[in-house]
């Protein structure tokens, strides 16, 4: 996350007239600024998808992605070896209901170890309201799955948004980033949040390659799911502000020597 906004404050500083207004505030109001403006993108870019969805304008572009992931003639196989549909299998239960449910039980017990209840508690509510979101979205705009190419698994909900699109990003994100406030390296802060995407991204797409959803699906999931943890995010910088939240650990004297001299 750090790395992220330190990339995203360089972007701004070369904006006229932006340079100055960030030297005339502090650090936590430019990752705040900066957090919540990738808030209202992922939120922003969720409605457009789902506004185009609603309308049937995406059909056609989804159809064309679906059946490039199959054999053509024989819409059942999908493309590649054999082994990778299973590896697929095994990959897309990483954005399962129990693989999620364990890996936040996981992580919230670690922050109780570690004495940090109030970070436990936003991560659990954070979880829980994106689950909600998801599960009443599904139910309110009630796409059906694809029926183009037969499944490659059971599924049992409607389509739009992917479930495990969303909950991928709102768990491994949310788990990324808090998980990297424990950590004073960089380095470390940083490869836990690349975790953190790939694994949300490899759920999306074993969720295509399967066919048990639309290609939107799985963009509006990320979307929504960024943004929600995105959202969650900037909350915790605001409790953290107000001493509610346990504050991060502070980078290695070297590394903050470094940063500065870039």
């Amino acid at each position: 996350m750090n790395s992220l906004l330190r990339r995203s404050h360089r972007l701004l500083s070369g904006i006229p007239g932006v340079p100055f207004l960030l030297r005339h505030v502090s650090r936590m109001e430019r990752d705040t600024l900066v957090i919540l403006a990738l808030t209202a993108g992922g939120f922003y870019l969720f409605l457009k998808i789902a506004d185009e969805v609603i309308e049937g304008e995406t059909r056609t572009l989804d159809e064309r992605i679906l059946l490039a992931l199959r054999v053509p003639g024989d819409l059942a196989t999908p493309i590649g070896p054999r082994w990778l549909v299973e590896s697929m299998r095994d990959l897309t239960a990483l954005g399962g209901t129990t693989v999620l449910t364990l890996m936040t039980l996981a992580v919230i017990c670690f922050l109780l170890m570690v004495r940090k209840h109030h970070t436990a508690i936003l991560v659990t509510v954070s979880v829980a309201g994106g689950a909600l979101i998801s599960s009443l979205l599904k139910w309110g705009i009630s796409r059906p799955r694809p029926d183009l190419v037969p499944h490659g698994m059971e599924v049992y909900s409607q389509s739009f948004p992917s479930g495990h699109s969303m909950m991928s990003a709102v768990v491994y994100l949310t788990l990324g980033a808090v998980l990297a406030r424990t950590q004073a390296s960089l380095r470390v802060k940083t490869f836990l949040f690349g975790i953190a995407i790939a694994l949300t991204v490899v759920v999306g797409i074993s969720r295509l390659y399967l066919g048990v959803h639309w290609p939107t699906d799985v963009l509006g999931g990320w979307t929504l799911g960024a943004a929600w943890a995105a959202l969650c995010w900037l909350v915790m910088l605001y409790l953290q502000s107000k001493g509610e939240v346990e504050p991060e650990e502070p980078a290695p004297a070297e590394e903050t020597s470094a940063g500065s001299r870039g």
